[in-house]
């Protein structure tokens, strides 16, 4: 039979077949994980999901946990889970690898996971405190800009042009 093998996930794709290989699952994505690290995901989801009301989706390599918006996201890795959690502080802690500013008022922590014994306090206090963050933005007062203050037009400067050096012809 006719076909192709998809360029990106190799796949054999027949003829007239649909074929969306950026469509994901969270069974594809931790299929291939090592027992641990399947123990590690399955608690960490399970501490996720109770913690109430979001959307848990995958989208091309990561898993996304959202509730207006994500609020963390997990990116399984060979030899570990990569967890990219928003909160709206920094954080200093050894878990944590890197710490992103991704907007005016978050910041993005890696934390790298190689065993479910490690999804305990505090990063699933972080989680927590990550899930709640969007109630604790809206209560947060805004800083406002002061106006500025511009120079007031009068009668008297309004004709005035400021004195501009001409330049002085050759001769």
């Amino acid at each position: 039979m006719p076909g192709r093998e998809c360029y990106h996930c190799k796949q054999w794709v027949e003829e007239g077949e649909p074929h969306d290989c950026w469509t994901t699952t969270e069974a594809a994505l931790t299929r291939d994980l090592s027992e641990n690290l399947q123990d590690a995901w399955e608690r960490l989801r399970e501490t996720a999901a109770e913690f109430g009301d979001q959307r848990i989706y995958a989208s091309h390599s990561s898993i996304m946990f959202s509730r207006k918006s994500c609020y963390f996201f997990v990116r399984p890795k060979k030899s570990f889970l990569e967890v990219c959690v928003f909160l709206g502080r920094p954080l200093k802690a050894t878990q944590v690898r890197r710490i992103i500013r991704s907007s005016k008022s978050k910041f993005v922590h890696s934390i790298r996971i190689t065993h479910r014994d490690e999804v305990e306090s505090p990063i699933t206090d972080w989680l927590r405190e990550a899930y709640d963050l969007p109630e604790a933005l809206e209560r947060t007062p805004k800083a406002t800009k002061k106006p500025v203050k511009k120079k007031a037009v009068t009668s008297k400067t309004r004709g005035r042009r400021k004195a501009v050096p001409r330049k002085r012809k050759r001769q």
